[in-house]
This record gives C-alpha cells, structure tokens and sequence, in this order.
C-alpha cells in the first residue's frame, strides 16, 4: 500500500472513531499516533518520538509539549495536541514557547482531525502566528499528499520543505481571498477594474452595474474553464481511440496478407470472436486472447498460441458449431444455431479457460 492509500485509510479511520473518543489521551493513542506511524516515525521508541517531551524555558522547569520527533538525539518537530472536539489555538502555547530554544524547524498543532503545521518565515527562530500548511486528513486534497509527504521519515529534508513553505503559507491566505472577490467583489476591486474599460465617472448606477457584471464574469471564466478542460479531455480520449482503430487496421491487415489467400475469414467469425473475448474479459485480459482462421475452422487461442485453443468455431457450412477440447485433446463439437448461442457456452470457455492457462503455467515450473 502507498503513501497515498494510507493516508486515505487513516481519514477513513478518523470518521469511524472519533465520535466515540472522549478524550484528549484517547485522541492521541486513536488517532494522532497512528498518524505519526504512517509518516514512518517508531512509536514505541522514545529516541525518536518523545512524549511529553522536557525543555526547560527560562524560570518555567518542568513545561511539556506532547509529542517530539528526534533525529540524533534532538528534536526536529515538535507537536503539541488536543482533543479531536477542541479548536486549534496557539494562544499561550508551548509550542511558541518551545519553538525558539530548540533546534526543532517546524511544529505542528493538532486535534487528530486537522493538522497546521509551523515554521518561522517572518522572523528567525520565531514560530510564525499563521501555519504554512494546513490540512485535514477526512478531506485530503491531492497537493497536500504531496506535502504531507514531505514530513514523511523517508523523505524529511528541512530545506525541501522551507522551500516551498513560504508559497504554500500565502497561497492558503490568498485562495479564501480570491474566492470571496469571485462571489461578492469588493468595492476596491469593482472600482478597479471599471476604471480599465469605463472612462465616465463611476457614480452609484454604474458602481452596482458593474459589480454585478464583474461577479458574473467570475462565473462565466469558471464555467468556460471547466467546458475546456472537458472538451480538452474528450479530443484526447477521441485522438486515442482513433489511434487504437488504426493500429487495428493495420494489424489485421497484415494478418490477411500473410494468410492463405484461400481463406476469408468473415463478419460472422470476428463477431463470435469479439463475443468471446467480452465473456472471458472479465477472468483476464482481453488483449491476450487471439483468433487464427484456417480452412476447415477459425480458432480462438490465449496467448496467440496454437497449442492453447480457448474454441473452435465451424461457421461456413450448412451447420454451425462451437468446439472445445477437452483434457486428452479431444475435440467436442456442440451445434449453435446462431451467434446468440456462444453466450450459452460460458462455462465451457472459463473451463477451457482454466485448463489452457494452467497448462501454461505448468509448462512454465516444468522448464524452470
């Protein structure tokens, strides 16, 4: 299992417990440790994850903040917890306190649910007020994997993460910014932008009909953006299926040249085989299925192997037939009377299926 996944089952689990922790030990041992194991951290060994970890600060001996991760011997971040219930406030906190006499960069505030991670971007060793990152793990977005990761034991590099902290801190701030002009433009905005394509005086009739216009603007650049990147994603997937006809054709195009030009293999028989193929996609894939026609039958084979033959169908005479072998290579004939019947041959094709597959699989131990 991924990063990824795991992370998206520890959300999972934060959903179905929470309810029933009442209390902050329980927040920590349910969710905030099960949290601090996905990101690769020891639990159980206190020369990495320290609890109620000890930093004397001034006149105050004795002051905890729960967790600290360790590396060499010295803390690199320090955590401070609550209740999964309870907000998340820096005011008085240990971690401000903690952040300037360790030689810890970064600190996170957590109540199991959500986690804000800290750093000191506006002054040295001064834990800033506002977190560069915040996220919450029951609803992950697909940047915040990445920066997650980041934190990860495997992964953690101070530099990396300061690299991009400064970035994500103001972004964060910006989007709940951007999204309040889009739904109800400032005044200062409206006013702004009415002065690039109206050179009248903005009176109050103008200012409410531009604020109206610019809001709808908004919605229209959103809804056109979004029509796009479907269109975009439509072309490509249309660009892709032409090209998957094309080999196609050219494949079976060369398969005809090189066949007997006695043989004609018909509409009939590359129908039954596409049957055959969509019955038997769902136990392997469907590109290891192939058909070979002959003079006397059209063969469907796994593997493009002559030896494996999934069936045979007998299609250009007066009856019909749908043939399998059976264990001693015996060729067993049953009469269809149209193409509808292959589909009551299911069984017969996942038996033939099964023993074809094994055969190779056998072969294969055999020649190891």
């Amino acid at each position: 299992m991924d990063f990824k996944d795991q992370i998206k089952q520890l959300g999972d689990r934060i959903v179905r417990l929470k309810d029933s922790i009442q209390t902050e030990e329980a927040t920590k041992t349910a969710l905030i440790l099960p949290f601090l194991n996905t990101l690769g951290y020891d639990v159980f060994d206190p020369h990495e994850v320290s609890p109620e970890f000890i930093s004397d600060i001034g006149t105050k001996k004795g002051e905890k903040v729960d967790y600290a991760i360790l590396k060499n011997g010295q803390p690199i971040i320090l955590i401070e917890c609550k209740h999964h219930n309870q907000s998340l406030t820096l005011h008085d906190n240990q971690l401000l306190r903690y952040f300037h006499v360790t030689k810890a960069r970064f600190g996170i505030l957590t109540n199991g649910v959500i986690y804000r991670f800290y750093t000191d971007l506006m002054e040295p060793n001064k834990m800033d007020q506002k977190p560069f990152l915040e996220i919450n793990l029951t609803e992950m977005k697909e940047v915040h994997f990445e920066e997650l990761k980041k934190f990860h034991k495997s992964y953690f590099d101070v530099d990396s993460i300061l690299s991009t902290a400064s970035e994500l801190k103001y972004m964060g701030e910006l989007k709940p910014l951007i999204v309040q002009e889009m739904s109800d433009p400032s005044d200062a905005l409206v006013r702004y932008l009415a002065k690039q394509v109206y050179q009248g005086q903005i009176n109050a009739k103008w200012f409410d009909y531009f604020k109206a216009l610019i809001k709808k603007g908004f919605q229209q650049i959103v809804t056109d953006q979004i029509t796009d990147r479907l269109k975009s994603a439509l072309t490509k997937e249309e660009q892709q299926d032409a090209s998957a006809v094309v080999v196609a054709s050219a494949v079976d195009v060369a398969a005809e040249v090189k066949k007997d030009p006695n043989i004609v293999t018909t509409a009939e028989e590359l129908e039954a085989f596409y049957i055959v193929r969509a019955i038997l996609r769902s136990t392997i894939n469907g590109e290891r299925i192939y058909h070979r026609d002959a003079q006397t039958y059209f063969a469907i084979l796994l593997d493009d192997n002559n030896r494996k033959p999934l069936c045979r169908l007998y299609m250009n005479g007066q009856k019909k037939y749908i043939a399998f072998l059976d264990e001693a290579r015996k060729e067993i004939k049953h009469e269809i009377q149209s193409l509808n019947d292959v589909y009551n041959f299911t069984e017969h094709l996942q038996k033939s299926l099964a023993l074809m597959d094994n055969k190779a699989e056998g072969s294969k131990v055999g020649n190891g």
